[in-house]
């Protein structure tokens, strides 16, 4: 059983990676593979769990299935609400407040305002959202496509070193947060110069090849202007809302997908409001409505596939398997456990990283006399690091890469030349500064001697 689930998983996921070359949409062939991982599954009763009946069998895929499917849920509303906000945002033309600022045609000077603008607005917003932000931002600054995607692939990287340190900015750190493994102060400090130098060391990489000036794609005076007040507003409701999501979360201690629809829910009512108001000579004003008609949906149709495919691999044992490998090889003191997370890191760049932490929050339990790691131990801070970075190292390996693939219809095989070995070396610069940083490194002779 073990081995068809693995196969098949692999056989899926070559054929996500040669989208391009098969032309066939990914997103049709990551809902193929997680419905058949789960029928699979679902016959192999007798190798999974010898002896229980059919029946039981039954209830438990079931049971497991509807845990699985909510908690993939809370991912895709949540990033439904973020793109939904953002893009009423675009609609309002909000991102004129921004653009307009950026003046700039060097080539060099544009890297690096874009890297460390998406870098910190990843933090307050999350690496998707800000992706989609910065996509729509590119599209209105540089109108060659091939230097599109360059500036592209550096926002990836910058989009996921900048979640990695916030709280809200990742999804896996996000799920570190809720169920208490960090609290926000202590994630920030710890993991915010790893993540800034995950970010700077491609940048300067980068920069050092690039010479001349951007071309911008010509002004087009087609369509509504939309008022400079309505603009401004929209944009900073709208970032409001988003901002907000961390703090209702701690309010409320709901879950952040209830704090991003309610979010959503304000925006809405105001937009409708505006449109009522504002809407005449046959322009109407867009709403939360007209915005959905064009959210990309087949983005958050992969998630869901791929999410619940490789949630067939956790409820099969696969991943907790391969946790438990990695504990036996390396165990749980410093810095054995530095190498589980570089592991998990690079893993997450081929396995969706969110089901990979969830097996490691799951193996380590943090409180009571069990606890292995302590809340805010460097275990969970290196994770998030590593988690939030290592989905750079190929285009579909994190949240923000499949957001920028699905806009600008990025090459798999071009990101994998250009782009991956760029977010490698970040990855272990960063990796590196986070482990000097901390002091339990300075202690390795012991640990040496108790490797396995």
């Amino acid at each position: 059983m073990v081995v068809a689930l693995v196969a098949i998983f692999i056989i899926g996921y070559f054929f996500i990676a040669m989208e391009h070359p098969f032309k066939i949409n990914k997103t049709a062939t990551a809902l193929m593979l997680g419905t058949l991982l789960w029928t699979i599954f679902m016959f192999c009763n007798s190798v999974a769990q010898p002896g229980m009946d059919s029946d039981t069998w039954h209830k438990f895929i079931s049971d497991n299935l509807i845990e699985n499917l909510g908690e993939t849920a809370e991912i895709v509303f949540f990033l439904l609400g973020a793109m939904t906000i953002v893009t009423l945002i675009e609609d309002y033309q909000g991102f004129r407040v921004i653009t307009d600022k950026i003046t700039t045609t060097n080539k060099k000077k544009l890297l690096w305002i874009l890297s460390i603008l998406t870098f910190f607005l990843s933090a307050l917003l999350d690496n998707m959202t800000t992706a989609i932000v910065m996509i729509a931002l590119l599209r209105k600054l540089i109108a060659d496509k091939k230097e599109r995607w360059l500036y592209a692939g550096m926002v990836i990287l910058a989009a996921n070193a900048g979640g990695a340190w916030s709280p809200i900015g990742d999804v896996t750190t996000i799920m570190l947060w809720i169920k208490g493994q960090v609290t926000t102060l202590n994630i920030i400090v710890k993991t915010l110069i790893p993540s800034l130098v995950c970010m700077v060391v491609p940048v300067l990489i980068v920069g050092a090849t690039l010479k001349g000036e951007i071309q911008r794609p010509e002004e087009s005076d087609a369509g509504f202007e939309m008022p400079a007040r309505l603009r401004k507003f929209i944009l900073l409701v709208g970032v409001g809302a988003l901002v907000f999501v961390p703090i209702f979360k701690t309010i409320t201690h709901l879950p952040p997908y209830m704090g991003m629809l309610f979010g959503l829910g304000v925006l809405w009512v105001l937009t409708e409001i505006i449109s009522h108001k504002y809407s005449r000579d046959g322009v109407k004003m867009p709403t939360a409505v007209s915005t959905l008609e064009h959210i990309d949906v087949p983005t958050i149709l992969f998630f869901l596939g791929i999410l619940m495919a490789v949630s067939c691999l956790k409820v099969a044992g696969i991943l907790g398997n391969l946790a438990n490998g990695l504990d036996s090889v390396f165990g749980t003191e410093a810095p054995g456990f530095f190498f589980i997370d570089l592991i998990i890191g690079v893993l997450s760049s081929v396995v969706d990283n969110v089901p990979l932490v969830a097996a490691a929050m799951g193996m380590y339990p943090f409180e009571g006399v069990d606890a292995i790691f302590i809340q805010n131990h460097p275990f969970w801070e290196f994770l998030a690091y590593c988690a939030g970075t290592g989905g750079s190292i190929l285009i579909i390996g994190s949240a923000a890469g499949v957001a920028v693939m699905g806009m600008e219809k990025i090459d798999f095989i071009w990101y994998l030349k250009k782009i991956s070995w760029l977010a490698l070396a970040g990855y272990i610069a960063g990796a590196l500064v986070f482990m000097l940083m901390d002091v339990s490194l300075f202690e390795p002779i012991e640990w040496l001697h108790n490797l396995k």
